[in-house]
């Protein structure tokens, strides 16, 4: 796990949100989100704060495959060298996409590490742990949809070392309920993809802030 976020207390059987959100690397109000889906399990203080199980957090982090540990073909960042990998996180569920980005990646970015989520909660925990150079988005995610992880990315303040690029099938008016995170933002249209892609990219990286 990352030396910047704790460990759960071993002595404590229930957390705040705010102690979540530091293990998983969430914003507070992604973890608040989870707990009003019931993808974690909690309950309220008289003064109406909420209590998260530890049972319930165990289980989140088992489900999604550990995603608070370190990638193995990644070391911790003590340990890589000054010429680290530029790292690319993915969030996309289609694994139609999925394959087709990290081909087009491999073929024309060797030097990148691709990271990949499936669903909106997955990709705000891994983006924590990650913080990559750039975040490649769709819109349409099961959990959270894009625009509601893109605006919740925004409060977190490493967030301004990362470039956004936003891929979609949807288009025109389409795109309008999600005009309050897409403004100023980089937006593909999935059949453009390969054609646009690598360009975007490409400034992307040069522009995005070395992670230290």
């Amino acid at each position: 796990m990352s030396q910047n976020r704790p460990l759960l207390d071993p002595n404590k059987d229930d957390f705040s949100t705010m102690e979540v959100a530091q293990v998983l690397g969430m914003a507070v109000r992604s973890v608040q989100l989870m707990v009003d889906r019931e993808e974690l399990k909690a309950w309220k203080t008289p003064g109406g704060h909420r209590r998260i199980s530890r049972a319930s957090i165990e289980a989140f982090m088992a489900q999604r495959g550990g995603v608070t540990e370190p990638s193995p073909a990644a070391p911790p960042a003590s340990t890589r060298p000054a010429a680290a990998a530029p790292q690319v996180l993915l969030i996309e569920d289609s694994t139609h996409y999925q394959k087709l980005i990290a081909l087009l990646l491999n073929q024309q970015f060797p030097e990148i590490q691709l990271h990949t989520a499936s669903d909106g909660i997955v990709g705000l925990t891994m983006y924590g742990q990650i913080q990559p150079q750039v975040l490649i988005v769709d819109i349409l995610l099961p959990g959270i949809d894009g625009a509601t992880l893109i605006t919740s990315l925004r409060t977190q303040p490493q967030f301004a070392r990362s470039r956004l690029i936003v891929v979609t099938s949807l288009e025109g008016d389409q795109l309008a309920p999600y005009a309050f995170a897409l403004a100023g933002v980089p937006v593909i249209h999935k059949p453009r993809l390969v054609t646009e892609l690598p360009a975007l990219l490409r400034a992307a990286l040069v522009d995005a802030v070395p992670q230290s």
